[in-house]
């Protein structure tokens, strides 16, 4: 008899991918399922994984959290998040009902930049104060790995100054986060007469300042027609990989203008939204392994009817990741569970896809698909307990919060009470 240090036990059904790269085609909805599971674990890593008689054949252990007959699955990764904000932006979801699109509030003063004055006048501990309840509701929601990206301080100081915000709360906070700079989100109001005057200044400047602070693991860059053009994208990737930070980049979300394709030539950890996106820019991502990662409520939340054409791009060998885009503009949610239902709904897509491209593939994305996206003896114990009844329930049933428990890295961080439903 083996010693653990933890037994999750009277698990309902357990569901997983399994592997340590991302799942596309029909690898994608391929799921391990275990009626009666329970799951070992020693130290932060799982130890065994499987029916419960089997596991308490070979385990034992001090200490045992029963998950009631739930459904236990990875935890989520959030592979797109802004979390670094200080004021809401509800008055411009108010002028989206009117009708106003988001370029049309962007040009107005709003958007982005909107939010920039917002963080440029909050201080660290300011911000370090907003963001830790926000972590608070992505791990009640089951996550637990979240990229967080700056992008609303659009200067050198502004910018250092989330990334140190980001690090402090990954100290301070049960849910991972993995930094991304992302100077390149617009261009601030004071240079938008003399834009290439601050692509240099990210070039020259920021990027280097980032890359030795070490507080970031990627770059990204919004690439669309009224922020980053194609040459101006590459030219601060190639950067950006030179001092050593992976890529990530926002593409063709508004209109289609080759950021895709720039992305598949740039090796791109990952493109991102991706609504707008070409045959010939699914093709050269598919070629060049670039994972798309899909936010399906932002759409929505922006009221404009185009969509990623998910369904094609996972007939086109792609391997997506799923993700919230929680930002306070164009998609104020932290909700996975929520985010499953609508990729299920809009992209077609089955419960068991929509599972592996939340854990999986995300954490393939973000570089450690070796350590965390699913529930295999080796990796890292990230397990979160629906009350569910099973894998389809996880896009069926939605508008509730079905997250019981959640472990950590082998640490029970979250604990609630079972509700009854009807």
């Amino acid at each position: 008899m083996q010693s653990a240090d933890l037994l999750i036990t009277n698990i309902g059904e357990l569901a997983t991918p399994e592997g340590r790269t991302a799942r596309s085609g029909a690898a994608l909805a391929a799921t391990k399922r275990v009626k009666g599971a329970a799951i070992a674990v020693v130290g932060e890593r799982i130890a065994a994984v499987g029916p419960e008689a089997e596991v308490r054949a070979e385990w034992q252990a001090a200490r045992e959290v029963d998950a009631e007959g739930g459904l236990a699955i990875p935890g989520f990764v959030d592979s797109h998040t802004h979390p670094v904000f200080d004021g809401t932006r509800e008055d411009e979801f108010e002028m989206r009902v009117a009708g106003k699109t988001y370029v049309e509030i962007s040009q107005a003063g709003g958007g982005i930049v909107s939010s920039v004055r917002g963080v440029r006048a909050a201080s660290e501990e300011q911000l370090l104060a907003k963001l830790l309840p926000r972590l608070d509701r992505f791990l009640a929601l089951g996550t637990t790995t979240v990229e967080a990206k700056t992008g609303y301080g659009l200067s050198h100081e502004d910018e250092l100054k989330c990334l140190r915000v980001i690090a402090a709360a990954n100290k301070l906070h049960a849910v991972e986060l993995v930094p991304t700079f992302l100077g390149a989100h617009d261009f601030p109001l004071d240079f938008r007469e003399r834009k290439s005057e601050y692509v240099d200044l990210l070039y020259e400047e920021m990027l280097p300042a980032v890359a030795e602070s070490g507080l970031a693991e990627y770059c990204d860059v919004f690439t669309e027609s009224h922020v980053y053009n194609l040459e101006q994208s590459r030219r601060l990737m190639q950067r950006g990989r030179e001092l050593g930070l992976g890529i990530r980049m926002h593409v063709d979300q508004l209109t289609s203008g080759g950021g895709a394709q720039l992305a598949a030539e740039l090796g791109a950890a990952s493109a991102d939204h991706l609504e707008c996106v070409s045959p010939e820019g699914i093709e050269a991502l598919a070629a060049a392994g670039v994972i798309p990662v899909l936010c399906p409520l932002v759409p929505l939340f922006l009221r404009v009817e185009q969509e990623a054409p998910a369904r094609r791009m996972i007939q086109g060998g792609l391997a997506p990741a799923l993700a919230t885009d929680f930002n306070p503009g164009s998609c104020y949610t932290q909700s996975m569970p929520e985010v499953l239902t609508w990729a299920a709904l809009r992209y077609g897509m089955s419960a068991g896809e929509t599972l592996t491209a939340a854990t999986l593939n995300a954490a393939v994305s973000l570089g450690r698909g070796e350590r965390l996206g699913s529930l295999e003896v080796g990796k890292q114990a990230d397990v979160a307990v629906l009350q569910l009844d099973g894998l389809a329930f996880l896009t069926y049933e939605f508008g509730w919060n079905p997250v019981r428990k959640v472990f950590k890295a082998g640490r029970l961080v979250l604990d609630r009470a079972r509700t009854a439903i009807g």
